[in-house]
């Protein structure tokens, strides 16, 4: 393998990891493994830190390829709670309110998710990375401040029900999504829960697929260490 010249890694990330901390722990072992102090390591792809699965990690000169792969369609499974809603549409943040879910059936919830296929207008969370004149929405949601945020459109290619427990303490439901680059599964929580005329946030995200790249794919972060040094490494960089 040869790190300067360009690798494309893929990754499980582990639950409460951050995708800074996932690209921070490759360098460092990269960087170990080939014995250099500094390496272009970038993904594709941000993933929340209460949210596990596939990201794709470049190295050196593959760096160019990033944007390339973050157009590219994503999957997830998504667990919601039905009747409860957070600030920041996770657990991230404790409920701040409550609304009744007695009227809500699978056939309700099935024939809601309908109405989110294809190209849809989705308002990104306030507690996001997305840009408000100049600063990172979350910076301002967690000082407490407004954060309007315009909508966006996106595009929902597939949406199925997986689960669905209504008769539990916390109904909840499972859904598998394939979206577009851009589709904030957090808001999409808060949207559906609105559109059965209740509230809901996210208690579960997997990211499934990438692309062609699926978990079985993945390496584990936290083995990182162990594979890099099984490999064969070449240091020299392509100068064409």
């Amino acid at each position: 393998m040869n790190f300067k010249k360009g690798e494309v890694l893929f990754f499980n990330k582990p639950l409460g990891w951050t995708s800074f901390k996932v690209v921070g722990h490759v360098r460092y072992h990269i960087c170990r493994r080939i014995g250099v102090k500094k390496l272009k390591v970038g993904h594709a792809g941000t993933l929340d830190p209460l949210a596990t699965g596939v990201m794709i990690v470049c190295t050196g000169k593959a760096t160019k390829r990033i944007e390339e792969f973050q157009y590219h369609t994503k999957e997830y499974v998504a667990t919601l709670r039905l009747g409860a809603t957070t600030p920041s549409y996770d657990l991230e943040h404790e409920i701040d309110a409550t609304y009744p879910t007695e009227h809500i059936t699978r056939e309700l919830v099935e024939e809601t998710l309908t109405h989110f296929l294809g190209a849809i207008e989705q308002v990104p969370p306030a507690f996001s990375a997305c840009m408000v004149d100049g600063k990172r929405a979350y910076e301002l949601a967690r000082k407490g401040e407004d954060v309007e945020l315009k909508a966006k459109q996106l595009v929902i290619d597939e949406i199925e029900l997986l689960e669905c427990r209504l008769d539990d303490p916390e109904p909840m439901i499972r859904i598998r999504v394939v979206c577009s680059k851009g589709t904030y599964i957090r808001a999409l929580a808060r949207d559906i829960g609105e559109a059965l005329h209740s509230g809901a946030h996210l208690t579960g995200l997997i990211r499934t697929r990438v692309g062609d790249v699926r978990l079985e794919d993945c390496l584990d972060p936290e083995h990182f260490k162990e594979w890099i040094d099984r490999q064969e490494i070449e240091n020299d960089e392509d100068n064409n």
